[in-house]
């Protein structure tokens, strides 16, 4: 079982000072992640708020428009920051608010930092311009930048006392990983074309017709871009079902937590598939409201009991 450790309630001003630095960067810039994370109680958010923020700083890194060796070198210097505050050599007083709240947070729970390890090595991929033949060669793209951080949570969130199964819940938590970042990739299909990107496997492509790739509004003619599409989507749909059954294992709110966010990422995929073009148009995403709305389902337990009553019904 993975357990958590109970926060220092008495966390000093610079520490604070640090989380709420971190807080402040996930409510402007995650907002799907957001939803979910305000779900958690103050300890466990402000832990969540450290990662992402240290991810983020990754991820803006290799979106950003620095050449591609200044790129690598700010990556390699980010992971030297993280092997500081692997071997405990941050203080309180350093100058890095990320630094900090990172360094606290992996000193209260068990957060497998190599996972960020992992995440640096999936945005360099990015940076030297990485094509994938095949789903499997996708897939381990996919497991360092998303999947890897399905993990680093799960060392956050921690199982439920007595949870059966519970030594499968970085199987489950690298998976859901993977359903959200084939989503997100659905989602962001033309914005990736526009900077040189294509995520999605060739072969898929080729069989679909749209090797020519997605530069403009509409897909590429005489393809069947819808089928493409579905297509994908039925491999997300497969990786949630599997993925959700990290819910039962997890206590209340965290599972609240992956609910909300997963939820928010499968209604986003049920408009993909109702109309594929849409992503061609721009980015697709929920109204405000209606990701309100998950967060509650998923505080309700609803997300959680089906999945509990689906999975027994699978082993009767």
């Amino acid at each position: 079982m993975i357990r958590t450790v109970e926060f220092d309630q008495h966390a000093s001003a610079p520490v604070l000072a640090a989380y709420s630095y971190c807080e402040a960067v996930t409510g402007q810039q995650a907002r799907n992640f957001a939803y979910g994370i305000r779900l958690l109680p103050a300890p466990k958010r402000r832990a969540m708020s450290a990662l992402y923020a240290f991810s983020r700083r990754v991820d803006d890194i290799g979106d950003g428009t620095l050449a591609d060796d200044v790129k690598t070198a700010r990556l390699e210097e980010t992971r030297a920051l993280l092997t500081r505050v692997r071997e405990g050599r941050v203080e309180e007083d350093d100058t890095d608010p990320v630094a900090v709240a990172l360094a606290h947070a992996a000193d209260r729970f068990p957060i497998p930092l190599d996972g960020l390890d992992e995440l640096i090595d999936g945005v360099l991929m990015d940076v030297r311009g990485e094509t994938y033949e095949t789903w499997d060669d996708l897939k381990v793209y996919c497991r360092c930048v998303a999947g890897a951080i399905g993990r680093l949570s799960l060392g956050v969130f921690g199982t439920a006392p007595g949870a059966r199964g519970a030594e499968r819940a970085p199987e489950y938590a690298d998976t859901l990983g993977l359903a959200l970042q084939l989503t997100n990739i659905l989602r962001d299909v033309r914005e990736d074309a526009e900077g040189g990107r294509t995520y999605l496997p060739a072969d898929d492509l080729a069989k679909f017709g749209c090797s020519a790739g997605f530069a403009g509004a509409t897909p590429p003619e005489g393809s069947d871009f819808a089928g493409l599409v579905h297509f994908e989507v039925r491999r997300a749909r497969t990786l949630f079902a599997e993925g959700y059954r990290l819910l039962p294992l997890l206590d209340r709110r965290s599972g609240a937590c992956v609910a909300a966010m997963a939820g928010i990422y499968r209604r986003l995929l049920d408009r993909i598939e109702r109309e594929p073009e849409a992503t061609l148009r721009g980015r697709v995403s929920l109204p405000g409201r209606e990701k309100a709305y998950v967060a509650v389902r998923g505080l309700s337990g609803l997300d959680a009991r089906h999945v509990s009553r689906r999975t027994v019904r699978r082993r009767a």
